[in-house]
């Protein structure tokens, strides 16, 4: 009998994305949690699993590599227990809760003031995540779909990211992501890329002019902590033909503003968040 409140097509279709070595390598990840900090051995953890060893062996060396399994003691001692990598993700999951729940007042503001979709994302190894937004009025939905990689380079929230990164780091990013053309109008050259980013430093927001997608444009400005540091970016999204009076500036200053409060909610202070 399929599962209590879905139909057997829902569950059918739920069976055909289920992917069988992602469903094993999260039940190891569930036996190490009730083995606690010493642990458990491969043998002991193929039995819990009614897997063979050779499949044990080969789910904890893949997620070893990942270090979100940590290998205690060698040799015949030998035992496996959850990875620092699981607490760096849970520490960027608090963090992006706490930074999506003080943001969305702004953000609203943003989209009640403009009429234009506002946004917010962080950097996540090199790439933009959007983590929350607020659609404006009307039947344009711009293309954002939450927690997707963007590709930074082209995107106003990308950019207002990358701009307080070091050189050398943000060449990192873009050897390792590229520089795709998305429009005839997208940044292309990592120089260029780099005069850009220092364009968005002075001026203080960040513009995607039809760089990501013909007709759309985006503002965007930084977030920051109590440490003074980047910690996320909002934007404003909408069609070229629905600028307004006074153009990217005008949403600029928006994007600043808005950008600026949500700072000082996260213990920025003034003399941080410029």
């Amino acid at each position: 009998m399929p599962g209590a409140g879905k139909s057997r097509a829902a569950v059918e279709l739920d069976e055909r994305y289920r992917v069988r070595s992602v469903e094993r390598a999260l039940d190891v990840l569930d036996v190490l949690v009730e083995a606690g900090r010493s642990g458990i051995r491969l043998t002991e953890l193929a039995q819990r699993l009614e897997i063979s060893k050779s499949t044990a062996l080969a789910l904890v060396r893949t997620l070893v590599s990942r270090g979100f399994v940590a290998e205690v003691g060698s040799g015949r001692m030998r035992r496996y227990a959850l990875g620092l990598a699981l607490a760096r993700l849970g520490d960027l999951v608090l963090s992006q809760i706490e930074i999506l729940d003080l943001a969305l007042p702004s953000l609203r503001e943003m989209t009640d003031e403009t009429g234009w979709t506002s946004r917010i994302g962080v950097l996540d190894d090199g790439y933009a995540v959007i983590i929350g937004r607020v659609d404006g009025p009307g039947v344009v939905r711009f293309r954002s779909n939450l927690a997707r990689r963007e590709l930074p380079h082209c995107s106003a929230i990308g950019k207002s990211l990358l701009s307080h990164l070091p050189e050398p780091e943000v060449r990192a990013i873009v050897e390792r992501t590229g520089l795709p053309a998305r429009t005839p109008a997208t940044i292309t050259d990592a120089d260029h890329l780099l005069r850009e980013l220092q364009t968005v430093s002075s001026r203080g927001f960040a513009v995607d002019d039809e760089e990501d997608s013909v007709g759309v444009v985006c503002v965007g400005s930084a977030v920051y902590d109590h440490r003074g540091e980047c910690a996320a970016a909002i934007s404003l999204t909408g069609l070229k033909l629905n600028l307004p009076v006074g153009g990217v500036e005008a949403l600029g200053t928006v994007v600043r503003r808005c950008g600026l409060d949500i700072s000082r909610r996260l213990g920025a202070i003034p003399a941080d968040a410029r």
